[in-house]
């Protein structure tokens, strides 16, 4: 074919899938109007995760199942906003990774609400002024986030949904390397790239600010001047990326909860958060596991934190694998909160994939 005739091709394409996004778009609002009626949540993500599955076992190329996967994220973001805008909180401010992570669940069309607490998101979700929120949970390299966990207990929020985000620090500018005086960023992220800065900017002078997307808007306003920052910060304050992956580290990934107040359905891949506090005698912690490993059930995370009730009182998060309408997860929780204290369910919720 000649090159006008693919671009006929194109154009008949275009259309076709123009039409057939609007039959889409049909089909989904008439769902909207049948769940108003039921009072469903417009946000399911075992559902989504249904989606996303047919078509990587469809599709056969030449576009890639990520590729698919973000061009399907917005098509399910601007249609349910057809349905019921969504409106989703995180750690402000814009333009950061917990930024990031929500746009990677909810897409370019949702409601975006920057909080500047982990408590502020809690409470809005909580009283119904905000749909869901995204918070992290624990990091790679650096470990758990203590202030998500210690909401935990006592919200009555569900952890519905997880995220990893791959963190990858980019040199952000509007002039040549050689050029730059003083880069700006977060303290952390001056710390992911330590390395590299000192090996390729070794005179520069260094400045913390508040975050890295209040390091990007600097390095837009001044002159000579560079930011650690994200893809997201470079295409918001119209900065170049000089130089992309900066890090340290190459496999640092942040790993995040959607909260909400709706209990999410089996997909056959999924994972349960617990929160469990034991009696204080010996064998406590051993009488806890032996159901788990009894059971083969796999535990991703185990992480004590202070009950906050007692001196020296603890808690126990721990991740497994499986959900807990199972019956042998229903199983093993019965049985492991004979021996607790207390035993909370957090949430059931779609297992994660690695996406880069």
């Amino acid at each position: 074919m000649t090159l006008d005739e693919l671009r006929a091709r194109i154009d008949q394409l275009d259309t076709e899938i123009l039409e057939r996004l609007n039959e889409r778009a049909q089909c989904a609002v008439q769902i909207g109007g049948l769940k108003k009626n039921g009072n469903a949540p417009f946000y399911v993500p075992e559902r989504e995760k249904a989606v996303f599955a047919k078509l990587a076992q469809r599709n056969e190329g030449p576009l890639n199942d990520a590729a698919v996967r973000s061009i399907y994220r917005e098509i399910i973001s601007a249609i349910r906003d057809l349905e019921k805008p969504t409106s989703v909180a995180f750690l402000g401010p814009r333009d950061t990774f917990s930024h990031m992570a929500a746009l990677r669940v909810f897409g370019a069309s949702a409601e975006y609400h920057p909080l500047s607490s982990f408590i502020d998101i809690f409470t809005e979700v909580e009283r119904g002024r905000i749909d869901y929120g995204v918070v992290p949970v624990e990091s790679s390299m650096g470990g758990s986030v203590s202030d998500t966990l210690d909401l935990f207990l006592s919200s009555e929020l569900k952890i519905i949904n997880e995220v990893l985000l791959h963190i990858t620090q980019n040199l952000l500018a509007n002039c040549p390397l050689e050029a730059i005086e003083r880069v700006y960023s977060k303290d952390n992220a001056f710390l992911q790239c330590r390395n590299w800065l000192r090996a390729n900017l070794p005179k520069v002078e260094l400045i913390e600010v508040s975050s890295t997307a209040e390091a990007a808007r600097r390095a837009s306003q001044e002159q000579n001047t560079a930011a650690v920052a994200s893809r997201l910060a470079a295409r918001t304050y119209n900065l170049k990326i000089l130089t992309e992956r900066v890090e340290d580290a190459p496999q640092n990934f942040t790993r995040f909860f959607v909260v909400g107040r709706q209990m999410v359905k089996p997909t056959g891949d999924d994972k349960t958060s617990v929160l469990i506090s034991v009696r204080d005698r010996p064998g406590a912690l051993y009488q806890l596991l032996l159901p788990f490993s009894k059971a083969g059930i796999n535990l991703t995370r185990i992480e004590s934190r202070p009950s906050q009730q007692r001196a020296w009182e603890y808690v126990f998060f721990i991740d497994l694998i499986g959900h807990a309408q199972e019956e042998r997860i229903t199983r093993v929780l019965d049985e492991v909160a004979e021996h607790a204290k207390h035993l909370k369910v957090l949430g059931s919720f779609p297992r994660a994939d690695l996406e880069d």
